[in-house]
């Protein structure tokens, strides 16, 4: 029987989840989704604020074919090379539904509404072309609420510096460790003080650093295994909460400094914590974990759809889930290098799987497009 105050949790979950502070997103994009209405419907019921994309998300998009066949026959009809067509292809998807969402950016001030599409994963561990690609992809796209996912790769850090600076708003993707996530922060407060240097309104300048969080267990929760020991056993699904618990109390430390204070007077916004990789690996955990034990306030969490609407059935938000736990965090993670795994390998292999994940998704994608151009008589180079 489900109490009053789980019954209060339950009902109206996203609702919930919005008026505690947390922004929610949408982790998919496809021109299907933005024709058939869908993406709108998602924001007038389900409180959508904002989407992410990457590339394995325009890999199932695309090389399904489903709603590109006439831009596709366009493409080849040019006879444009696949790399070319994959990006005409992409940033129409992200125009259109920056265009779905521009009524949010409007109504938030340019704090949601936001539609992010990543650069050339390729170009991970190069910094100019970095640089280059994101504000390609800031003129293709051409819309305000536009946001260029950037890599938290070491090469990606002075290239969020140098786009902040250029005064285009960033989503810093692939962010594991506590230490790299303070780099990343770093980066953006020196990318804004380009930007006020250049007399730039900071105002317009957002940013959100995307926390990866499920991998984390995923892959911590394989070596307790591995140890089989009931206190190990024991720290099973912990340690990626404590990691996102501590990643949120460094942005606290940060955006109440010294550094920030000129910044924030200045009109700056703070780089808000979003929490990514939020579907559940595990089927042993129950499916909104990285929800509902993640609550907030001035943050985002970018949702798959089926994490969307398992939150909307049986969510149970009961309000700030974060700030009170920084002891324990600190303390299973501990508990965890006490049995001898290392943090800092770990965090550091999610970091190099995540990027060789998008970049064999990206091949992929390209592969697809390619056989798609050459069924209609183009030769794509």
């Amino acid at each position: 029987m489900i109490t009053v105050t789980e019954a209060t949790a339950t009902a109206g979950a996203l609702k919930r989840l919005s008026d505690e502070g947390v922004s929610i997103w949408l982790d998919d994009l496809s021109r299907r989704r933005i024709e058939s209405g869908n993406l709108a419907e998602l924001v007038g019921t389900k409180h959508v604020v904002g989407v992410t994309t990457n590339p394995s998300i325009f890999q199932a998009a695309i090389g399904s074919g489903a709603g590109y066949e006439e831009q596709l026959t366009d493409l080849a009809t040019r006879g444009v090379t696949v790399d070319e067509a994959v990006r005409m292809m992409t940033t129409a998807d992200v125009r259109a539904a920056a265009d779905v969402l521009r009524p949010v950016y409007e109504a938030t001030g340019g704090r949601d509404g936001r539609v992010s599409i990543e650069v050339d994963p390729r170009l991970a561990h190069d910094t100019r072309a970095t640089i280059a690609e994101a504000k390609q992809l800031a003129w293709l796209v051409d819309r305000p609420n536009v946001m260029i996912k950037i890599p938290a790769t070491t090469a990606g850090l002075p290239a969020i510096t140098e786009v902040i600076g250029l005064g285009i708003s960033v989503n810093v993707t692939l962010i594991f460790s506590l230490e790299r996530y303070r780099e990343v922060m770093d980066a953006y407060l020196a990318g804004l003080e380009k930007a006020a240097k250049k007399g730039l309104d900071l105002s317009t300048i957002h940013s959100v650093a995307s926390f990866f969080v499920s991998r984390v267990d995923a892959e911590i929760d394989k070596r307790l295994t591995v140890l089989g020991t009931d206190a190990a056993l024991a720290l099973k699904g912990r340690a990626a909460l404590a990691n996102a618990r501590l990643a949120y109390e460094a942005y606290e430390e940060v955006f109440s400094g010294g550094r920030w204070t000129a910044l924030g007077g200045a009109r700056a916004n703070k780089q808000r914590p979003l929490w990514a990789s939020t579907g559940v690996k595990d089927p042993a955990y129950k499916d909104t974990l990285y929800v509902d034990d993640l609550v907030a306030p001035g943050t985002v969490n970018t949702m798959p759809e089926a994490t969307l609407n398992a939150t909307a059935d049986h969510g149970r938000i009961t309000g700030d889930t974060v700030t009170g736990g920084y002891a324990q965090a600190r303390a299973d993670l501990a508990a965890v290098e006490a049995l001898g795994i290392s943090y800092d390998e770990v965090v550091q292999q999610l970091e190099d799987e995540g990027v060789a994940k998008f970049e064999v998704a990206w091949q992929d994608l390209l592969d697809a497009v390619t056989k798609s151009l050459n069924s209609k008589g183009v030769d794509a180079e």
